[in-house]
Formats: structure tokens, sequence, C-alpha cells
């Protein structure tokens, strides 16, 4: 079995530090953490994740054009997508769902349920 990879882009260093130490403590997946949307897609000009747990809203570039900009890429537009997000209205889950992301997970999240969250969501 190989270990599986997720890249985590999300500008909180406090959140990605608590989700990293969460799937790989609970899960023994690597995870690759880029503090923003640029640092983001940069990262992924040389890795190539099983999955990305993308926040929503992050200055500069946020999560949306992110995942656009991996849709446009024919090296990226296949790797799963789970947002990050505090937007947990029912209209904006259904708004992330039309753009054919894996899944959503609410913040503020229980850390000790986010990596069964994830597993869930990719079929892991």
């Amino acid at each position: 079995m190989t270990t599986k990879s997720i890249l985590l882009i999300d500008d909180e260093p406090n959140i990605a530090e608590v989700i990293a130490v969460c799937l790989e403590s609970f899960k023994g997946w690597k995870v690759q953490k880029a503090n923003s949307g640029k640092a983001g897609l940069s990262l992924l000009e040389t890795l190539k994740p099983d999955a990305i747990l993308l926040d929503v809203m992050m200055p500069t570039m946020d999560g949306i054009t992110v995942y656009q900009n991996l849709q446009k890429n024919p090296l990226t537009q296949n790797i799963p997508v789970i947002f990050l997000t505090a937007k947990v209205q029912v209209s904006d889950r259904e708004r992330f769902a039309q753009l054919g992301v894996v899944g959503t997970i609410a913040k503020p999240f229980e850390p000790l349920k986010i990596s069964d969250q994830i597993a869930e969501m990719l079929g892991w």
C-alpha cells in the first residue's frame, strides 16, 4: 500500500498545522503545505498529490480561483479537491458541489474527525 499524499493550501498557519498533524498522525498520510493559492499552484508544478485540501477564503487568490486554475491544467484537473471553508450555507455548499469539488469541510472542524471525513469523501 502506498502512502497517500495531500497538498493543503491554507493561509492560516495554525489551522494548517493542526490539519497536517491530524492527517499524518491518524492516517499516516504525507501532507505538503502551501500558505497561499499562488504557492499551492507553484508546488503543483513539481508535486502530484493524491488530493488537495483547499481553503476557500484566502487573500490575493481565493480557493475558487485556485480551483478554476487547477481545472484548466491537464496535469491537475483530475486531482480530487476538498474545500475548507467557514461558508457553510446550503447555497454555498451547492455552489461548491456544482464546481465539481469532491466535498466541503466546514471551519471550524473537529480535529479528531477530519481525517475520517476526508477518507470518506475520497473513498480511501
